[in-house]
């Protein structure tokens, strides 16, 4: 896979892929079908692993040649030893976590960075949904209350206190829309938040 079909694909990912240096050893938290992996492998000569449960993902992971470990994320990463990878990527699955925090800590254990991204509450089709009384439902938040495999709602400000909780100082915090920075009023009309983090210094 090169940078201009990843683009078409995910934008977003495309955007992030540039944290990332060449032959990195990347752990993929929440890879889905593996196509961040798959760009990983064959445009930067990264290694590494991807983290999925849904047995369909994990079949498509396996096409692609990702080496994939079926696992729930809430079970953490103890079986990974610390720093074991350079970057941990966690993309767009933080919302569907019950349990943020202790993960966010064992991705800052066993990387020696961290690249997070989450669909950021605080995009302004969200807050006027809320104003008419209703759930927001958009392209970054695209279920409905009742079947939305979301857990969890933050913003940006949101995410950027927890980290600070945790010990984790933001290298880098961006907001996205449709794979393309925006500059102005980030927090208001940027769809997707993105992290780079690391932890902080003793």
């Amino acid at each position: 896979m090169n940078v201009q079909e990843l683009k078409l694909l995910r934008p977003d990912l495309a955007f992030i892929a540039d944290w990332i240096q060449p032959q990195a050893h990347v752990l993929d938290v929440g890879c889905g079908d593996g196509v961040m992996l798959d760009y990983l492998q064959t445009a930067k000569e990264c290694t590494g692993y991807g983290i999925e449960i849904a047995d369909d993902k994990v079949l498509e992971c396996a096409k692609r040649g990702i080496n994939v470990i079926q696992q729930d994320m809430e079970n953490g990463l103890s079986i990974f030893a610390e720093h074991a990878f350079d970057t941990v990527l966690c993309l767009s699955s933080l919302q569907m976590m019950k349990h943020v925090e202790p993960l966010l800590r064992d991705i800052a254990r066993v990387g020696n960075e961290a690249i997070v991204s989450f669909p950021n509450f605080g995009y302004w089709p969200h807050r006027t949904a809320l104003l008419r009384g209703k759930m927001p439902v958009s392209k970054s938040l695209p279920f409905e209350w009742y079947d939305t495999p979301n857990v969890r709602c933050a913003t940006i400000y949101d995410f950027a206190d927890l980290a600070d909780d945790v010990g984790l100082e933001v290298m880098e915090c961006v907001a996205l829309h449709e794979g393309k920075q925006i500059h102005w009023l980030p927090n208001l009309r940027g769809s997707l938040a993105v992290f780079r983090l690391r932890k902080k210094s003793a």
